[in-house]
């Protein structure tokens, strides 16, 4: 999923520069997991991986992504499912679960009711998020999974890696412009098509991996890796009214919604790094708490934190480079338009703590 400074298409040159200098071990923690892009980069590379976010929809991710290492195999659920003979031979199980998900009967559920054009007829401005049938398809699949979880018919590992699958799958259908803060007056071509789940990865790696769904603040005393990785919001913006849509499939929490785009209240999960100053006040108490041998702090040239600070401030605790690199900023409305693109620096402060 298109996510806010996802680090996605750059993860290759991020590792170069920190091989260059000599940033390695064995346990790596993803201090703002987000789409855990970063977190699969160096579980695929061998590494522990620890990661935390506040987000549920993260977790789910970190869940299916991260703690699992296993292709799921349905024992329990497949026995029960009665399956059209549409289904390819050499299907895997997740394959097979997905299918039949992709054929049950429509559901007219809390999606549907607050975020399609016919559940929300009466309001002055339809939401638009979701085409009908495509709210009707994942309240149904979002129902099926939470009644499989309950019946003890799948096990948590699967329930989550079926989250994940919905999660990933709404963004190819989503009537948005990359994020959820806002939806769109007139319909995308891909909004429109009939929504299939789509597998995610599985990622294996034999070593035991921990994933949390907190604020990561709250974790810093029991951080003890080789590599602490940050990757906190630039700016103002809080995370959550952009992906608030997603955050409630997730949860399917039923809840209460207000506005124009029916967002979720997210009081609980703001960010102290979207203000500059309890931003530059939480990464010392992040470097000066958390039991590390390096620090890796993923920021950018429009970050609210200036450069002077954070070199002044980590430099208390070891030695510091700095960085940078040319890429292209997240615009969600640019349509892959070359005259609308905008280049800026990433930049990566790499703390190696004192002995």
């Amino acid at each position: 999923m298109r996510y806010i400074g996802n680090k996605e298409n750059i993860l290759d040159k991020i590792f170069s520069i920190l091989s260059k200098h000599g940033v390695s071990g064995n346990s790596f923690f993803d201090f703002f997991s987000g789409t855990t892009n970063v977190a699969k980069f160096y579980k695929k590379k061998g590494y522990e991986v620890h990661c935390s976010d506040v987000m549920y929809m993260s977790y789910c991710l970190q869940k299916a992504y991260i703690e699992n290492g296993e292709e799921p195999q349905f024992k329990t659920l497949i026995q029960t499912l009665e399956m059209s003979a549409n289904g390819s031979l050499f299907a895997t199980p997740l394959e097979i679960v997905l299918e039949y998900l992709n054929e049950i009967p429509d559901v007219a559920g809390f999606i549907y009711n607050n975020y399609t054009p016919s559940g929300t007829k009466d309001l002055a401005q339809p939401r638009m998020y979701f085409s009908d049938e495509n709210g009707l398809r994942i309240d149904a699949i979002r129902t099926q999974i939470e009644d499989w979880k309950n019946s003890a018919l799948i096990t948590t590992s699967e329930y989550f890696i079926l989250l994940a699958c919905l999660i990933e799958t709404i963004s190819f259908y989503a009537n948005v412009a990359g994020v959820y803060a806002a939806f769109h007056k007139k319909w995308d071509p891909r909004a429109v098509k009939r929504l299939n789940m789509r597998p995610i990865e599985i990622i294996p790696n034999a070593k035991s991996h921990y994933v949390h769904c907190a604020n990561s603040l709250d974790l810093v005393n029991d951080i003890n890796v080789d590599i602490l990785y940050l990757d906190p919001p630039y700016n103002e913006r809080q995370y959550l009214p952009n992906y608030h849509l997603v955050e409630t499939i997730a949860a399917y929490d039923s809840p209460n919604i207000r506005g124009v785009t029916g967002m979720r209240d997210y009081g609980n999960k703001k960010s102290s790094f979207c203000n500059a100053k309890t931003a530059i006040r939480d990464l010392e108490y992040i470097a000066s708490n958390a039991k590390f041998k390096y620090l890796v702090l993923s920021y950018n040239s429009e970050g609210i934190m200036p450069q002077k600070q954070i070199i002044s401030m980590l430099s208390k605790y070891g030695n510091v480079v700095l960085e940078e690199f040319e890429y292209l900023r997240f615009k969600s409305n640019n349509n892959g338009l070359a005259k609308t693109k905008k280049h800026i620096n990433e930049q990566l402060y790499i703390l190696t703590k004192y002995e």
